[in-house]
């Protein structure tokens, strides 16, 4: 299967974020390899929207959203968990794509044993439980994604997108640029507005 390029990032962030949906998240580790499919995500825009965090300018934490497409960008989230988010647009263009869940596919049980929990749906069913369990913290930021060992592969996809408003921010949560994977059950909210 085919690694998305990094032309696929390099587009507007509303293009790409519905598009991600349906694709495998992989992260091969030494010992294992972990996958799952992405039925959840958010889109941060480089313009008109008080959500995204560059949205006050460049800063050392989030200059890699200025940088070139395809890499990643993980940040420490409310004291507790990373999020994991891959950039968009052209260089110097700062958006970029929030992974909200993935369905596990491959290494479920070392995601298990990550997570300390049994429940299936309750490894990745959303962004802070999906870093968990993929063992995705800050030293992943700024990676590339367009190869090994962290990456999203092009898989064919089948299902009904939904959209609604963002989940959990004080600005801009109004702005409908989550998008997921309709009935699937590692969505994180089953909230459709």
């Amino acid at each position: 299967m085919m690694i998305l390029p990094k032309k696929f990032y390099a587009q507007p962030t509303q293009r790409v974020a519905p598009e991600l949906l349906g694709q495998l998240l992989v992260f091969e580790h030494p010992q294992y390899v972990l996958a799952g499919k992405i039925v959840e995500v958010e889109a941060y825009l480089p313009e008109g929207d008080p959500g995204c965090h560059a949205a006050g300018g460049k800063t050392p934490r989030n200059s890699v959203m200025f940088g070139p497409p395809g890499f990643s960008y993980v940040y420490f989230c409310y004291g507790n968990h990373f999020l994991l988010n891959v950039v968009t647009e052209k260089e110097n263009v700062p958006g970029a794509v929030l992974i909200r869940s993935v369905e596990p596919i491959d290494g479920i049980e070392w995601m298990q044993r990550n997570r300390r929990k049994q429940d299936i749906r309750q490894l990745t069913n959303g962004p802070g439980k999906l870093t968990q369990a993929f063992g995705i913290t800050k030293v992943h930021n700024q990676m590339s994604m367009v190869r090994k060992p962290l990456y999203i592969q092009k898989r064919d996809f089948t299902g009904t997108i939904g959209r609604s408003s963002r989940i959990g921010l004080s600005q801009g949560s109004k702005l409908p640029l989550r998008f997921f994977v309709k009935n699937n059950p590692f969505v994180s909210e089953k909230r459709t507005s």
